[in-house]
């Protein structure tokens, strides 16, 4: 497999950092976008499990959301209506057509869910991973996340409930994966209920549990690869 180097991508008055892992031997149609978590995560922690889907033959993209990695920005000014906006750029710019497989970690479930409902993007979308994914209140979209507004509804017990994200789960029809670790201290488990049960509805569903695996799933998978194997052949069906 071949690696770039770290092109940056011009997109909602950012400089967003990319990875384009490409496989040695192309085998699968269409482009993995992986996209990390909140706080101080970056595409370093989905890059292990590119190269695992890019050794099996899928070509795959990381990238940091602004303020996170080499991306400019300020985390504190980013939201999740401009993160669906800045993913949708690096699909753009990467991944024009083809088939589309959406990767996303912890806040960024919720963003896997906002590409699903653009039509253009969503009906592309052969397969989906979510790695501990959360779930977010409609109302908080447009919110910066270092709005006192945002962290209010978050705090608001059960504002979780209209989010987006199980009506478009719910819809789904492809391959959709499941990933949560043993013991989850950062998402509660009717979080993760509810997720699940939107996902049983019409997609070909599979549910991994890792044993000893904590929230932070990107950085473990990183040193567990048989299990980074297995999550890579459920997203390429190959499990």
């Amino acid at each position: 497999m071949t690696t770039a180097g770290t092109p940056t991508l011009a997109a909602d008055g950012e400089r967003l950092a990319c990875t384009v892992v490409e496989p040695a031997v192309p085998a699968r149609p269409g482009t993995a976008l992986l996209m990390h978590g909140a706080g101080n995560s970056g595409r370093h922690r989905c890059l292990p499990l590119a190269r695992e889907l890019a050794a099996a033959g899928c070509r795959s993209v990381v990238f940091d959301f602004a303020g996170h990695g080499e991306s400019t920005g300020e985390l504190g000014q980013l939201s999740l209506a401009r993160r669906a906006r800045q993913a949708r750029a690096v699909l753009e710019r990467h991944a024009p057509d083809g088939p589309l497989l959406l990767v996303g970690f912890s806040m960024s479930g919720q963003t896997v869910a906002d590409l699903l409902g653009e039509p253009d993007i969503g009906d592309r979308v052969r397969a989906i991973a979510l790695g501990a994914p959360a779930a977010y209140a409609r109302d908080v979209r447009e919110l910066p996340f270092a709005a006192p507004e945002f962290t209010a509804t978050l705090r608001s017990p059960g504002s979780w409930r209209s989010s987006t994200a199980f009506e478009t789960f719910a819809a789904f029809d492809g391959r959709a994966v499941l990933v949560l670790p043993e013991m989850d201290e950062v998402i509660p488990a009717e979080v993760t209920n509810a997720l699940d049960a939107a996902l049983r509805t019409r997609a070909a569903y599979t549910r991994l549990v890792l044993p000893g695996a904590d929230h932070m799933l990107g950085t473990w998978l990183s040193g567990h690869p048989e299990h980074r194997a297995q999550v890579a052949a459920a997203l390429l069906g190959d499990a």
